[in-house]
């Protein structure tokens, strides 16, 4: 008990001492897929399919069973002589028996090989699963840092207006500008900063998001590295489409469930094959009646030993049509599995051509926004130029903070939603970020 606790302390003293360093993307997906309960909840499933695959291979194994009984009759019973009395008898029994099966229909290869498909397809529904892990964690940790931007633009508003704020005072101790200048600066002041702490509490929710993705027992602390600053290219749909039908392991897991579904098919019908086991064993016994000479227990053990060796054949006749029906139940799971793969194979393909058209989308607004946005600081300073020398009133100086902050807020959004969109389609089209 107490090792266990010192473990504890010493995971979490790791733990804490991690955080305090900021995690890259990588970190955070390797985390993420190594603690995620989901994919935990498929490892276990994988273990269990391997416990059935070494149940299915021990089935070639023979069987080896002792006993042993003893029985006391009392009262009026059947003798030797086919005829009634009353005596008492004691009997005892033990036997070893062997049961090899040398031909179980070909049930037990079909098992072993039903298993080992259900097994593949067990490994690769957990890889499904680390998938969509890696996806929810690449769109969280984006998430971090467009939140981040849009909180550093909201600082830059606060600073403005902060320097305005200061401007005012300075005029109205000089009595150049009325007190009801200063307070609509103050008031506007205070604005801007409601709206900071709100992209600050943004920025702190999508960070706890993230840390609560990746199983983190503490947000405390936790943080992440930017990206570095790319134009990914996005590819065509159709080409990723192609290149993701071979490598996406949902995809894989599906045609796997249809290979496990015919080799269950396969052993259902070994309920139509005869079975050949071959049996032998050993025992004796030793019987005692009472008032009559018995042997000693000794002699009888000697005289009664008794060996033997046999073979049975089992030929399937009419079993109450359960054969029929485990057939037409595997062949129900087969069309089940097709019905899966055609629902996954256009699930992928939506999904993809959906990345593709936002993230074109997103690309054409951030080169757009890029555009919009130089100019928009070009104004603002012109603005504030101007507002400063007092050629421009107050609302149009506001005016012109408010719509370059606006505009800032769509290139950071378009920017990170067209990175998000390329590497979704780079990770189906890669299986790596």
């Amino acid at each position: 008990m107490r090792g266990r606790l010192l473990t504890t302390a010493l995971l979490a003293a790791t733990a804490a001492a991690a955080q305090t360093t900021p995690w890259s993307l990588e970190q955070c997906v390797d985390y993420a897929v190594s603690h995620n309960l989901t994919v935990k909840a498929r490892e276990l499933e994988t273990e269990a399919e391997k416990l059935t695959l070494t149940e299915a291979k021990d089935q070639v194994l023979p069987t080896l069973d002792a006993s042993a009984s003893q029985t006391w009759n009392f009262g009026r019973g059947l003798t030797a002589s086919n005829t009634y009395a009353d005596r008492n008898t004691s009997n005892f029994q033990w036997g070893v028996g062997l049961n090899l099966p040398l031909f179980q229909g070909l049930s037990t290869v079909r098992r072993i090989k039903a298993s080992e498909s259900s097994l593949a397809q067990t490994l690769m529904e957990t890889a499904a699963a680390k998938d969509d892990i890696t996806l929810n964690v690449v769109a969280q940790y984006l998430q971090v840092l467009y939140s981040r931007e849009v909180e550093q633009s909201a600082a830059s508003q606060v600073e403005y207006t902060a320097y305005e704020v200061g401007r005012q005072q300075a005029l109205v101790d000089q009595g150049k500008v009325p007190e009801a200048d200063l307070y609509d600066a103050q008031a506007q002041h205070a604005q801007d900063k409601l709206q900071l702490v709100t992209a600050q509490n943004d920025t702190r929710t999508a960070l706890v998001q993230l840390a609560n993705l990746l199983q983190l027992p503490d947000a405390e602390g936790f943080d992440v590295l930017p990206l570095s600053a790319d134009d990914p290219l996005i590819p065509l749909p159709d080409q990723v489409y192609g290149d993701a039908l071979g490598i996406n392991n949902s995809i894989l897991a599906s045609r796997q469930g249809i290979t496990t579904a015919n080799d269950n098919i396969s052993l259902a019908k070994t309920g139509y094959i005869p079975r050949i086991d071959f049996n032998a064993g050993i025992g004796s016994s030793y019987y005692k009646v009472s008032n009559f000479p018995n042997e000693s227990f000794g002699a009888q053990m000697r005289h009664n030993y008794s060996t033997y060796l046999g073979f049975r054949l089992t030929i399937p006749i009419f079993d109450g049509l359960s054969t029929r029906n485990s057939i037409r139940r595997a062949r129900l799971s087969k069309l089940q599995a097709e019905l899966e793969l055609d629902r996954r194979e256009s699930e992928l393909y939506k999904a993809i051509q959906l990345a593709y058209y936002q993230a074109k989308g997103a690309r054409e607004r951030y080169l757009a926004s890029g555009e919009t946005l130089e100019k928009m600081r070009l104004s603002f300073e012109a603005t504030r130029e101007k507002y400063n020398l007092g050629r421009s009133t107050p609302a149009e100086f506001e005016q012109a903070k408010n719509n370059l902050f606006r505009t800032e807020v769509t290139s950071i959004q378009a920017r990170y939603e067209y990175l998000l969109r390329c590497r979704i389609l780079s990770y189906y089209r890669t299986n790596h970020l």
